[in-house]
């Protein structure tokens, strides 16, 4: 079949993606920006990548007219706190549009479960979503999924970052709320099982796992499956902004997405059936078995997608395109050089920067901008790196973003997520004569740019200087 990914950089896109090729399917990929699709060289053979903005008007002839089925995996809830819900509304009625000019059979789309009578301001655009899609000329299945388990999940890493950070947890009472989580695997077996299938074609399905937990049951199974105890206290004092900031502060989540988590985690996401199940004959994993699952892809470094390489998990929402470009005047340079002996293992050790790495001189101050920056609204260190040692052009490593990530050209260009009073860039690249060039550009805004850049200086000589001569000798 020939299939439409839409999302295929998000965190289900990317693990969809492997499987329909692995299953022998033609798949045309549909992005906002084509070089920001986290596959390497040899998938990109695999595919077709379109350069589609739903949010954007309708552009005839951007989608192949030979689509059999397509995939809707869109959503703008980690981009917005006031109006995601009219951009996906805006996203789905594009995609409408789009998809009447083309011979597709079957549109199958993701949802949340939505099975209470009042929902969130999250679930209920994507019941509106679903709506919306019912009303395009092909026929829709909709699958509804409550807490998605996996490595690289965002259920998944606030989970892991709550327990293994705190011990004694006083939470809101919204940790008492049931739901009903399912492995990405599942996930991923319900997505490709309904391909195609025509019993399923306008219908919608609630899809989970084995076990109904509080959001307490199943911090304290993490804790079980990892072999540790921990003590959850419930009050009734926290409001859900306080909540919210809770989340922000102590997990690596986006306030726009910790503000939407909690208002979505006062509402039961339970299923009402298994008839999904039933009907493709799918076993499905309980919860425990998807928590060890996911630590046996984090430990053999198999993680293929995560949530944080969405670019609505930093602090810039556009395309990352506008800053490739480093600019050269205006601005103001830190910039080192050193011959280097072996530059196969000095671009192996750049390609291995940030997340547990670390920056290879002076950590505890790198970790202490980092808490500044978590504190001032930004990302902070937390959101690491997908890969120890693979990068890919729009990637999150910890406050900066991949603008670049070339290492045949042996270049890498990076552009910083953190709060500044200006624009940020740092960049590696060992030319021909075996030489590490290291340089941070910086674009200020106004005095209060000029007056930080100064202010850091006395860091930067030793930072940058260290840095440098680490990378080339580690």
């Amino acid at each position: 079949m020939k299939i439409l990914l839409t999302g295929a950089n998000g965190y289900i896109g990317m693990r969809l993606l492997s499987r329909l090729l692995e299953l022998g399917h033609k798949v045309v990929c549909a992005v906002r920006d084509k070089n920001r699709l986290s596959i390497d060289n040899r998938a990109k053979t695999l595919v077709d990548i379109v350069e589609v903005d739903f949010l954007e008007d309708f552009e005839p002839g951007k989608i192949p007219k030979d689509i059999d089925v397509a995939y809707y995996l869109i959503h703008s809830m980690t981009s917005s706190i006031s109006d995601f819900d009219e951009k996906e509304a805006i996203a789905a009625r594009n995609f409408n549009t789009y998809i009447s000019e083309t011979h597709c059979k079957q549109v199958i789309y993701l949802s949340g479960i939505v099975n209470e009578e009042k929902l969130s301001k999250h679930l209920s655009s994507r019941k509106n979503v679903e709506d919306i899609l019912y009303q395009g000329n092909f026929n829709l299945t909709v699958l509804r999924a409550g807490i998605i388990v996996g490595s690289g999940s965002s259920s998944f890493e606030i989970i892991r970052d709550l327990c293994e950070k705190l011990p004694i947890m006083i939470t809101p009472k919204w940790v008492l709320t049931k739901s009903q989580p399912i492995a990405i695997r599942d996930v991923i077996n319900f997505l490709t099982g309904v391909l195609g299938n025509e019993s399923t074609f306008n219908q919608s399905f609630d899809i989970g796992g084995p076990d109904v937990l509080t959001y307490k049951e199943m911090l304290h199974q993490y804790a079980k499956v990892r072999g540790f105890k921990n003590w959850i206290f419930t009050v009734p004092i926290m409001t859900p902004k306080l909540s919210s900031y809770w989340l922000y502060f102590v997990t690596s989540t986006s306030y726009k997405l910790a503000m939407n988590l909690v208002d979505s985690m006062k509402m039961e996401v339970v299923a009402r059936d298994s008839r999904l199940q039933q009907l493709l004959g799918l076993e499905t994993h309980s919860y425990q078995e998807a928590i060890e699952m996911a630590f046996k892809r984090i430990e053999q470094n198999l993680v293929i997608s995560s949530w944080k390489d969405s670019i609505a998990s930093g602090q810039v929402q556009e395309d990352l395109e506008k800053y490739i470009q480093v600019p050269k005047y205006g601005v103001l340079k830190d910039v080192q050089k050193l011959a280097v002996k072996d530059s196969k293992r000095t671009l192996d050790n750049i390609w291995r920067i940030g997340g547990d790495t670390g920056w290879y001189y002076g950590s505890w101050l790198w970790k202490i901008r980092g808490f500044f920056d978590k504190l001032n609204g930004g990302p902070g260190l937390r959101r690491g790196r997908t890969h120890p040692d693979k990068l890919f052009p729009g990637d999150a490593l910890d406050f900066w973003r991949v603008l670049l990530a070339d290492k045949k050209g042996k270049r890498l260009l990076l552009f910083a997520e953190m709060k500044l009073p200006g624009e940020a860039w740092l960049e590696f690249k060992i030319d021909d004569k075996d030489v590490l060039h290291q340089i941070a550009t910086f674009r200020p805004k106004g005095l209060k740019g000029r007056l930080y850049w100064y202010s850091v200086l006395p860091f930067h000589y030793f930072i940058f200087g260290g840095m440098i001569k680490n990378i080339a000798s580690a």
